[in-house]
């Protein structure tokens, strides 16, 4: 069915040519509508041309006017030179930073700017408080913030010129601040053409301490302020964004996508210069193998995109819309080529939000089942893999988040290492790529793409056995582990009280897990469409309603001592009455692009979206996004976020009330 395309991939694939990629890549400071992204961007489509794929350049505008679906576009950006000096003390006089020596060392899209300007320190400048009796008009702030509420506080505000960030992004338990005290945090302005505009530095850990303290010391004995000089010849101008589009062409207008973001400074290894590199030698290989016959022509097409990140996605797919309905499903390749001993990453699969629900995360985790055998056990009664590897929900952040929106319906796994010590820093260099990681990757992810390029009513019958299998094995773990909750309830003072609700969760669960199933078994007629689902469908619906009925017999055998009851219904807080009146339709496709909208809002509402922001964090990004998933223009933002719950087990209805609230003063959905 797949071996023995697996087996052809996998002896022509190449982790060392990939790897070599990674390294040219590499060299290219490739930001977003840039020069350096569109030398990268050729760069590709010489080593396509050269392996004998189809491929080319499209373009598309990088200005303040031009919108895709919600995202907006902006201008493109070129520096050539930025310095950062200390002047004052002038017994510390040296370079603090050079774009030459490290790109990341210039805050990215930074205005042009030379003078001198002496530097306050601030903690964090997340909030209006730090500020309070500070004189910022023509000076540089030092932050180890938020770079955009720091611009906002204190440069639109109150008149700063520049930003000095020794900020790092902290990802538990790889990296912590000092972990990496000579590295620089990749930071960026992101334009939306209202703004006041500045220029701005980065400096390590390591070097932002010894000039906090300098400071902090002045200021004790009354010592004249730090000064700086800085220079910056940058500009922003009309320009282009390209996508670097390749196609091995199938019998049908049908496609199968495999896309990689190949924007990120210079040197940016893992994030993305690899994903973009397999995607290359994946490119490659399966041409090859289709020249020499060693594997036949695909049925469908499969369609190599290389893109900025998100932005060269909107573009591509808002002036393809015709074509998106034959794009049959998609792989995402983001940061896959880690060694995982020195950047502390596992290899995951990310599965599409259960709102599109489909056939492809079970294939891929299938087709990565043939990785972990790579050694045997000491007796030879078994083989296990020699890398960290793991299956997680859905939580966005890169090119699939919009492929696999329900209103694109292109479901699109991400194939991920994370997290990442070197992540977003200018020690994500290609010493940290393993070769022998892209080629498990590369190899999975070509075999999951000719697969699918080639399957019909034999292989997606296959995989619906699959996919049944694979139901079952996930509805009798669900089941299991409430039968033990339930249990570990019994044995508590007030644990009775909650058996009921417990029974409760379990019945929505499987209910919910049921209907996901049934749809995602339907998905199958994309690659078959004279395929019969229904068989399929009744046995996962019977098989689950005995594991629950077993369940629950389960439970009541477990706790027989104690009384529990059905739980009543419980009353509606004052923020789930609002979302039971609230019906979201969305006006775009696509997941909202909110950042160039924000400044619309008064100052009222950006305060008090940036504190939801701040206490929430991570679920601040992906539940809304999985609300607009769930909004069809039928179900009330109630239901969206029963349905969240039951997805990822997280429930926050003030946050969705409050978001489609914004959306809705801002035209992007109809309430």
């Amino acid at each position: 069915m797949f071996k023995k395309s697996f087996e052809a991939v996998r002896e022509e694939f190449s982790g060392q040519a990939a790897k070599s990629y990674v390294i040219d890549i590499a060299r290219y400071h490739r930001m977003q509508a840039s020069p350096g992204f569109r030398q990268a961007a050729h760069y590709c489509l010489e080593r396509l041309r050269e392996a004998g794929v189809q491929a080319e350049i499209l373009t598309f505008p990088a200005d303040e006017k031009t919108q895709y679906w919600s995202a907006r576009m902006f201008q493109e950006w070129e520096a050539t030179e930025a310095t950062l000096h200390l002047l004052e003390p002038e017994d510390e006089r040296r370079k603090l930073a050079d774009f030459r020596d490290c790109p990341i060392s210039l805050i990215q899209r930074s205005a042009p700017f030379e003078g001198e300007a002496e530097v306050v320190l601030l903690e964090d400048g997340e909030e209006e408080a730090e500020y309070e009796g500070l004189d910022l008009r023509d000076k540089v702030v030092l932050t180890k913030g938020d770079l955009d509420r720091v611009r906002q506080l204190a440069v639109e505000k109150r008149g700063a010129v520049g930003i000095i960030s020794d900020g790092m992004r902290e990802t538990p338990p790889v990296r912590a601040r000092m972990d990496l005290p000579d590295a620089l945090q990749y930071t960026s302005f992101w334009w939306t053409g209202q703004e006041k505009k500045c220029f701005g530095f980065v400096l390590s850990p390591r070097e932002g301490e010894k000039l906090r303290g300098l400071i902090k010391k002045r200021v004790q004995d009354g010592q004249p302020p730090v000064k700086v000089r800085a220079r910056v010849v940058s500009r922003l101008y009309d320009g282009e964004i390209e996508v670097v589009s390749a196609l091995i062409p199938g019998g049908t207008d049908q496609e199968v996508v495999i896309i990689a973001h190949l924007c990120h400074p210079r040197p940016s290894a893992n994030d993305n210069a690899s994903g973009s590199a397999a995607a290359l030698e994946i490119a490659r290989t399966l041409q090859k193998l289709v020249d020499e016959g060693r594997l036949a022509p695909p049925r469908r097409g499969i369609r190599f995109l290389w893109v900025p990140e998100m932005t060269g996605t909107y573009a591509y797919l808002a002036t393809h819309e015709d074509e998106i309905e034959r794009l049959v499903a998609g792989i995402n390749l983001d940061m896959v080529g880690q060694n995982q001993e020195l950047c502390g990453s596992s290899f995951l699969i990310e599965c599409p939000s259960q709102a599109l629900p489909s056939f492809a995360p079970p294939l891929l985790e299938r087709l990565r089942e043939e990785l972990l055998g790579e050694i045997s056990a000491f007796g030879g009664t078994g083989s296990y893999a020699l890398f960290r590897y793991a299956v997680t929900p859905f939580s966005g952040g890169s090119d699939h988040y919009i492929l696999s929106d329900p209103s694109v319906e292109v479901p699109t796994p991400m194939i991920i290492q994370w997290p990442d010590k070197f992540y977003h820093t200018s020690q994500d260099t290609p010493d940290k790529v393993d070769p022998a990681m892209l080629s498990r990757v590369g190899s999975l992810a070509a075999t999951y793409a000719y697969f699918l390029a080639n399957a019909g009513q034999g292989e997606a019958t296959w995989l619906g056995y699959e996919m049944v299998a694979r139901f079952k094995r996930d509805i009798v773990r669900i089941v299991q582990e409430k039968v033990t909750e339930a249990t570990h309830l019994s044995l508590e003072e007030e644990g009775a009280d909650k058996l009921g609700e417990t029974i409760a969760r379990l019945r929505k669960k499987a209910a919910y897990l049921l209907e996901r199933e049934q749809q995602a078994l339907a998905s199958l007629r994309r690659l078959a469409s004279e395929i019969a689902v229904e068989g399929w469908q009744e046995e996962v619906a019977e098989f689950a309603r005995q594991e629950l009925a077993r369940g629950e017999a389960a439970i009541r055998v477990c706790v027989s001592e104690r009384d529990w009851a059905e739980p009543a219904e419980r009353e509606r807080d004052e923020w789930e009455e609002k979302a039971a009146a609230v019906v979201p339709r969305r006006l775009y496709r696509g997941p909202t692009s909110l950042r160039p909208y924000l400044n619309q809002l008064s100052e009222e509402e950006r305060e008090r979206w940036w504190q939801m922001r701040k206490e929430r964090k991570r679920v601040f990004y992906t539940l809304p996004t999985l609300a607009e998933y769930w909004s069809n223009g039928k179900l009330s933002l109630l239901e969206i976020a029963d349905l969240i719950e039951l997805e990822t087990g997280q429930r926050d209805v003030e946050l969705l009330v409050e978001y489609f609230q914004m959306l809705g003063k801002l035209n992007l959905v109809e309430l």
